[in-house]
């Protein structure tokens, strides 16, 4: 547990290698947070749910980092308003990493003298929590890039040369019935995942691979974004009043479609998933297409029989890749892009939140919200699993989320 605790710190900062000083105290939108922010946060759930408690030697760096680094635990204390985390240009990043550095190695020392179960609990939590802050940093960074008309490079990105669509895709059948979904295990998991229950899924089938951007952009040409009759009735009225035309970070240049990407802006790659689309975007691609999104439970029923493969935040891609030509089986299951899901986020039959602040890690939010699966290029490899739940309102756009196609199988049919 040392050396993950160790080994996960070390790659939070590794990610923050290419930036500046500047980069690292402002923000784009009020959903993001400075990389500063994250860093600092990170490490406050360190000290405020672990050092507080077993520490009895430790103390404070600032009392004043109880609330500028709370992120929504009320039962904590108030918390800094995250639209105005941009504003702290105090403390440094220097104090930052220091603070950083000083609580890291209050909880080595902690776990070097103690094999609490609790504690070794709160610590796995902690390490899961950092991990999803390395994902936030990489799609927050690219946001507040994105916004730059200079279009900065966070880090250069390789190419996939070819120009064509990759093979049709299949439909891979699915026979339903009553399946069990939900994380059961020593392995950890977090709340939302729990417990295990058994749904009764209908015959079904799931698209053997993600929709690539050339496929999208067919969706764009037939009117996708000028026809409400393919749309949500809120989804209509954001296409109207964010006056969306295609995906965030699309731009047409010389009549052909660019995005702008971690490596700079660079013409979109037909063959690759699309990515950065809302719920909306991907319920109405699905509609013109003659099908549906999938559920979670269908997802997960689907998932459980893949393998856990793809591009991940430790390949260093930072962009969703392509589908292997050779790969047979059920691909992109997992990385590349968040697959929306046409389940609202909600909790299981069953469901108890912790007691106490932790308790409000994920409960308070099951509302509003629709459920994405599968990770994606900024995701850590060791962070997904099957069972593993994601949630964005519909109109969230700036996490790296994507499309699988879903349809019923009609009774009779061959």
């Amino acid at each position: 547990l040392r050396l993950r605790f160790a080994t996960v710190r070390d790659f939070t900062e590794e990610l923050c290698r290419p930036l500046a000083v500047e980069d690292f105290v402002v923000q784009a939108m009020p959903d993001s947070s400075p990389t500063k922010w994250h860093l600092a946060h990170t490490t406050w759930f360190f000290e405020t749910f672990l050092l507080s408690r077993w520490g009895s030697t430790y103390r404070p760096l600032s009392a004043e980092f109880r609330h500028l680094f709370n992120s929504y635990y009320n039962g904590v204390g108030k918390q800094f308003p995250r639209s105005q985390r941009g504003l702290l240009t105090r403390p440094t990043v220097e104090e930052v990493f220091a603070y950083r550095h000083t609580v890291d190695e209050c909880v080595s020392e902690l776990l070097a003298s103690s094999d609490d179960a609790e504690l070794s609990e709160i610590v796995e939590l902690g390490i899961q929590h950092e991990q999803q802050h390395q994902e936030l940093i990489i799609t927050d960074v690219k946001y507040l890039f994105g916004c730059n008309p200079l279009a900065p490079v966070y880090r250069e990105l390789g190419t996939q040369s070819s120009t064509h669509l990759p093979r049709p895709a299949r439909w891979e059948p699915f026979s339903g019935g009553a399946t069990w979904i939900g994380h059961d295990g020593p392995v950890f998991s977090f709340d939302n995942e729990r417990p295990r229950h058994q749904v009764l899924l209908r015959p079904f089938e799931l698209q053997d691979r993600l929709v690539t951007s050339g496929e999208y952009i067919e969706f764009m040409q037939d009117g996708g974004y000028r026809r409400p009759e393919l749309w949500l009735s809120l989804g209509w009225t954001m296409v109207g009043q964010q006056t969306w035309t295609a995906p965030l970070y699309w731009s047409q240049r010389g009549g052909q479609w660019s995005e702008f990407t971690l490596g700079g802006i660079r013409p979109v790659e037909p063959h690759r998933p699309v990515t950065h689309v809302s719920y909306f975007e991907a319920d109405a691609y699905a509609r013109w297409r003659g099908a549906r999104l999938p559920t979670e439970a269908e997802w997960e029923c689907a998932a459980t029989k893949s393998r856990i493969a793809g591009s991940f935040v430790e390949g260093q891609h930072f962009h969703p890749v392509a589908v292997n030509e050779t790969e047979s089986e059920l691909a992109q299951m997992f990385g590349e892009v968040w697959q929306w899901t046409q389940s609202p986020y909600t909790p299981y039959p069953g469901y108890v939140p912790a007691a106490g602040a932790l308790g409000e890690y994920n409960g308070k939010f099951m509302c509003n919200q629709y459920v994405l699966r599968g990770g994606s290029c900024a995701t850590p490899a060791s962070h997904i699993r099957p069972s593993y739940r994601n949630f964005f309102p519909a109109d969230a756009r700036w996490q790296f989320s994507g499309i699988r196609l879903a349809k019923d199988v009609v009774a009779g049919s061959k």
